[in-house]
C-alpha cells in the first residue's frame, strides 16, 4: 500500500470508527489523534513521492498542498475537541450529532485530499463534490432555522457551481480526445499537460470559462460568494476554520490545474484577465462589507473572500505574482484557521457571536484577547507577519508587470486594512462585555500559537526548501 492509499484509507477508517464512539470527550481526542496519524503519512508522501498512476499523482504543486491540508486538519481537530465537548456540554449539539460531526470530518479530510492527489480530471471533480455535500451536513449541525437555511443555501448554490464545472470537465475531455483518444488517459492531468498543445482551442476556451465560474463559485468569488459568509456565520467554528482554511485553497488548485492547460496549449485565451478581473472585484467587494458586518464570523467570512481575491489576481497576473499567490495561499490558510480558533473561543465566552456584544477581550481574558489581536493584525498584512510579505511581493509584481493595476490593488488592500483595524479595535480593547468565566484550554492556545510562530517565521526569513517549492510551482504556473 503507497502513502496516497494510506492518506485515503486512514480518514474513512477513522470516520467508521468515531461515528461509533459514544463519548464526546474521547470521540474528540480519537478524531485529533487520527489526524495525527494522517499528517505522518502526509510528512512521509512528501519525503517519497509515489510514481504516478492514471489515478493519483504526486508533484511539486500538489504535494505540499497535502501537507498544509492535513498540518491545518490536524491543528483544527485539536481544537475541536475542547470546543465541541463545551457545545455538547452546553446542550447546543446532541451526542449522535457529535458522532456525526467528527465522522464527517474525517470524510472531508478523505475528500479534500482526494481532491488533490487525483491525476483524473473526473475523479477530482468527485471529490470536490464529495467535499460539497459533507460541508452541507456539517453547516446544519446546529439544527436551527439560520444554519439549515444557510447549509440548504450552500447546497443549491455549490451544486450549481459543480454542475458547471462537471460541463467544463466535460469539454476538457472533448478537446483532448482529437489528439489523444477516448478512454482514460485523456483525463490524466499528467498526460493532459503533455499534449495540450494539440487541444482544440475553442473547446477549451468555453470550457475554462464553465471551470471559472463553477470552481470560482468554491472558491468564494464576487458575485460567486452568497453561500460563504452565511456557512461561516451559522456552522460549528471548526468548519469555518476548515472552509477558509483549507477548502477554498482546494477549489483554487483545481482551478490553477486547468489554467496550465490553457497556458501550454497556446491557441486558446489567456486566462489572466478573467481571473484579475474576478479577484480585484473580490478585494474590493469584500473589503467594502467589512464595514458592515455585525456578526463576527460573517465579518471574516468576508476576509476570506478578500484574500481569495489577491490570490486569484495575482495567478492571473502571472510570472512572479504567482510565487506570492502561492505564498499567500498558505499564509492564508494558517492566519484565518487561527483567527477562526480565537473567535470560537471568544463567542463561548462572550455568549454571543454579534460584534456589540464582544468587546474588551484583552482585559476579560488576557491570553485570548492578545492571541486573537495578533491573528487579526496577521491577517490584515502588517508586518513582521507573513501575510504581508506575500501582499508586499504582489504589490510589488504588479507595478513591474501591469503598473495601471497597482493602484485599485492598494486602495482594495487600504480598505480593508483599516475594516479590520476597526474591528480588532472594539473587540480586543475597552469596556469588557458581558462574559462567562471560562477557561481557555490548551487545546485552543497550542494550535493558535503554533499558527502565529509560523506564519511569523516566514514574515522574517522564508525557509530555503519552502521558497525553492514555491519557484518551482510559479514556474509551472506560468
Amino acid at each position: 500500500m503507497t502513502a496516497i492509499d494510506l492518506a485515503l484509507v486512514l480518514p474513512v477508517l477513522a470516520a467508521i470508527c468515531l461515528g461509533l464512539i459514544r463519548s464526546p470527550i474521547l470521540g474528540g481526542w480519537i478524531n485529533a489523534f487520527a489526524c495525527f496519524v494522517e499528517l505522518l503519512v502526509a510528512i512521509l508522501l512528501v519525503m517519497e513521492p509515489p510514481a504516478p498512476t492514471l489515478l493519483f499523482f504526486v508533484d511539486d504543486f500538489n504535494v505540499y498542498l497535502v501537507l498544509l491540508t492535513v498540518f491545518v486538519a490536524f491543528t483544527t481537530a485539536l481544537f475541536s475537541a475542547g470546543y465541541v465537548g463545551h457545545e455538547v456540554q452546553a446542550g447546543r449539539i446532541s451526542p449522535s450529532l457529535f458522532r456525526l460531526y467528527h465522522a464527517g470530518y474525517q470524510l472531508l479530510l478523505a475528500a479534500m485530499v482526494l481532491a488533490l492527489v487525483a491525476n483524473n480530471i473526473g475523479l477530482m471533480w468527485v471529490a470536490v463534490e464529495a467535499a460539497t455535500l459533507i460541508t452541507v451536513v456539517m453547516v446544519s449541525l446546529y439544527r436551527t432555522r439560520e444554519a439549515i437555511e444557510a447549509s440548504w443555501k450552500y447546497f443549491v448554490l455549490g451544486s450549481v457551481g459543480i454542475a458547471l464545472a462537471l460541463f467544463g470537465t466535460i469539454l476538457v475531455y472533448l478537446a483532448a480526445q482529437p489528439a489523444m483518444g477516448p478512454g482514460m488517459a485523456a483525463m490524466a492531468w499528467t498526460l493532459l499537460h503533455q499534449e495540450a498543445a494539440a487541444f482544440a482551442a475553442p473547446a477549451l476556451n468555453l470550457a475554462f470559462v464553465f471551470l471559472l465560474i463553477g470552481y470560482g463559485t468554491k472558491v468564494g468569488l464576487v458575485p460567486l460568494h452568497n453561500w460563504l459568509p452565511d456557512a461561516h456565520a451559522e456552522g460549528p467554528t471548526p468548519i469555518s476554520a476548515v472552509l477558509s482554511g483549507l477548502l477554498l485553497n482546494v477549489a483554487l488548485y483545481a482551478l490553477l490545474r486547468f489554467k496550465m492547460l490553457l497556458a501550454a496549449n497556446g491557441a486558446a485565451l489567456a486566462p489572466g484577465p478573467l481571473m484579475i478581473g474576478l479577484g480585484l472585484a473580490s478585494v474590493w467587494f469584500a473589503g467594502l462589507m467589512l464595514y458592515r458586518r455585525r456578526d463576527i464570523k460573517r465579518f471574516f467570512a468576508y476576509s476570506s473572500i478578500e484574500h481569495m481575491g489577491l490570490a486569484v489576481f495575482a495567478f492571473g497576473l502571472g510570472g512572479a505574482a504567482s510565487f506570492a499567490g502561492l505564498l499567500h495561499m498558505a499564509m492564508h490558510s494558517l492566519t484565518k484557521s487561527a483567527i477562526f480558533f480565537a473567535v470560537g473561543r471568544i463567542a463561548q465566552v462572550k455568549g454571543s457571536q454579534s460584534l456589540a456584544d464582544i468587546r474588551g477581550v484583552t482585559v476579560s481574558h488576557p491570553l485570548l484577547g492578545w492571541l486573537f489581536v495578533a491573528s487579526v493584525l496577521a491577517i490584515a498584512g502588517a508586518p513582521p507577519f507573513g501575510v504581508f510579505v506575500s501582499e508586499f511581493l504582489l504589490i510589488t509584481a504588479t507595478v513591474q508587470q501591469a503598473p495601471w493595476l497597482a493602484a485599485p490593488l492598494v486602495i482594495g488592500l487600504v480598505i480593508g486594512f483599516g475594516a479590520l483595524l476597526r474591528r480588532v479595535h472594539s473587540v480586543g480593547f475597552g469596556e469588557p462585555g458581558p462574559s462567562v468565566t471560562l477557561k481557555v484550554p490548551l487545546s485552543t492556545t497550542v494550535p493558535l500559537v503554533l499558527h502565529l510562530a509560523l506564519v511569523l517565521i516566514a514574515g522574517l526569513a522564508l525557509p530555503a526548501p519552502f521558497v525553492a517549492w514555491m519557484r518551482s510551482v510559479a514556474g509551472m504556473l506560468g
